[in-house]
């Protein structure tokens, strides 16, 4: 029986205007969702805040085993969310996989996090007991883009969930169903009990009304740089924590030592896994001058054998941009970028939303494509000449995600890596990684720090109380 039902996929009605769920590939429709405006968040949040209360009294163990079942559940359903994702994000079927992948795991991660909000036993002046520990926020505001729809919904519900919160999702439109509806048909059918997980597809406008809300004191987003500082600004006004996790222009550093063999294949899955449209992705290839003309023209012929076209009917390395948008955008950078003096060495062109995988040579600090994050398949290749260029071109952005360092020596690499600040290093890997047990999160312009991952989530899914407790009521001088 399918876990997805369009017939029967809202079951709360919504205020806003109703919205086609488009597949990029094909611009056919795969159904019609309503899209919640922000007179929608009040009550959705109420609700939230009134169910959480009970939730997070339960004994941890049966939160525990709904996360448990609901990451049971993604497996089990995994090819008919396989096909959601491919559709309605535009993703291969191996992508899709691995999203579903990550977020079982995600799930059983998250049970894990439900007997851990353990505390600590102080030292006190007084004659009393004192101690601290770890309590639910309350309700948890996710607000997740269409690029990795399930992985960027899921790594902040699951935790937020398993600590007692209740959570108001707020996914893109363009992935309503594989990033929202999927997570509540997933819940519901887990044992989720009814009121503590809110999906509201919408816009700009419902974004902020989240933010706004009072019931709701954190605000997990992922998202644009651009968007993340005015939802920052917003939580700032309203005194409530707001965890960012923003864009990229991720830097590859090709080392005189490295092996050219090896290294062709690993370029191209970090600046063309998913069409480019990953936060982690290999923005800025930096490759020692030794080997620079070799890798652009390898890099080059790799990207030309690439097939693009539709994931969902045919096998393809490369599936369609999201959206006209998009790809506008993605094409407006590469036509500056050659305009300006850089040298297409291959793609640079499309089909409808199939660009094609674009390699960049001759790019210096004004390309466009190489200065900014394209959310594309271009791949810009830079020279230099020692380590101490290539630390002072990858760390001259205002950018820090990730970041991916190819050498035959592990111990240079990692040295090098402390001189470049970023929030995740891949030595002898790309830059796009991800794991449901490791930190993530990047710094400067990509985000406020790590904050998914074991005691990530539980500092931003949790506020630690100091309690204290004595035999008799404390004497006072008057």
């Amino acid at each position: 029986m399918p876990l997805l039902d369009p017939q029967n996929w809202q079951p709360r009605t919504l205020s806003g205007p109703r919205y086609t769920v488009t597949e990029p590939a094909t611009g056919d429709s795969l159904g019609t969702v309503v899209l919640a405006s922000g007179a929608d968040v009040g009550p959705a949040a109420e609700a939230a805040h009134a169910a959480r209360s009970e939730w997070a009294r339960l004994p941890h163990f049966v939160r525990a085993g709904v996360l448990r079942r609901a990451g049971d559940l993604f497996a089990a359903h995994t090819a008919e969310l396989r096909d959601w994702i491919v559709r309605e994000s535009g993703s291969i079927p191996g992508k899709a996989e691995f999203e579903l992948h990550v977020a079982a795991q995600e799930c059983y991660e998250a049970a894990a996090l439900a007997s851990r909000p353990a505390g600590q036993v102080l030292p006190s002046e007084a004659p009393r007991l004192s101690y601290t520990r770890r309590a639910p926020v309350g309700v948890v505001g996710v607000i997740s883009p269409f690029n990795a729809p399930l992985i960027l919904s899921i790594r902040s519900v699951a935790p937020a969930l398993a600590l007692g919160n209740g959570v108001v999702l707020k996914p893109d439109p363009r992935t309503a169903v594989c990033g929202g509806l999927a997570l509540a048909a997933v819940f519901a059918e887990a044992g989720l009990p009814d009121g503590l997980l809110h999906v509201l597809p919408g816009g700009a406008e419902t974004g902020a009304a989240l933010v706004a809300d009072p019931r709701v004191p954190v605000i997990s987003f992922t998202g644009s740089t651009a968007a993340g500082r005015a939802v920052g600004e917003a939580a700032g006004r309203h005194l409530k924590r707001a965890h960012l996790e923003l864009g990229g222009n991720s830097a590859l550093i090709v080392l005189q030592d490295a092996d050219l063999d090896a290294v062709i294949s690993t370029a191209a899955w970090g600046s063309f896994f998913h069409q480019g449209q990953i936060c982690m992705t290999t923005g800025r290839h930096l490759v020692h001058a030794s080997l620079y003309e070799e890798y652009v023209e390898r890099l080059a012929a790799k990207a030309d054998a690439l097939a693009v076209g539709d994931p969902h009917r045919a096998q393809v390395h490369l599936g369609p941009l999201i959206d006209d948008a998009q790809l506008a955008k993605v094409h407006a950078l590469v036509e500056a970028s050659t305009g300006g003096g850089a040298k297409l060495a291959a793609g640079g062109t499309h089909d409808s939303l199939f660009y094609r995988p674009t390699v960049l040579a001759g790019v210096d600090d004004d390309t466009p494509a190489y200065a900014e994050e394209v959310f594309g398949p271009v791949a810009p290749v830079r020279p230099f000449t020692t380590p101490d260029e290539a630390a002072a071109l990858a760390a001259r952005s205002s950018y820090g995600l990730s970041l991916g360092i190819v050498t035959r020596d592990a111990a240079r690499g990692l040295d090098l890596a402390e001189r470049i600040p970023t929030g995740i290093v891949h030595i002898n890997d790309q830059t796009v990684n991800d794991e449901a047990v490791a930190p993530f999160g990047g710094v400067a312009a990509s985000g406020t720090g790590a904050r998914f991952g074991g005691e990530a989530n539980l500092e931003a899914f949790t506020d630690v109380r100091w309690t204290t407790v004595r035999g008799d009521v404390a004497p006072y001088p008057f």
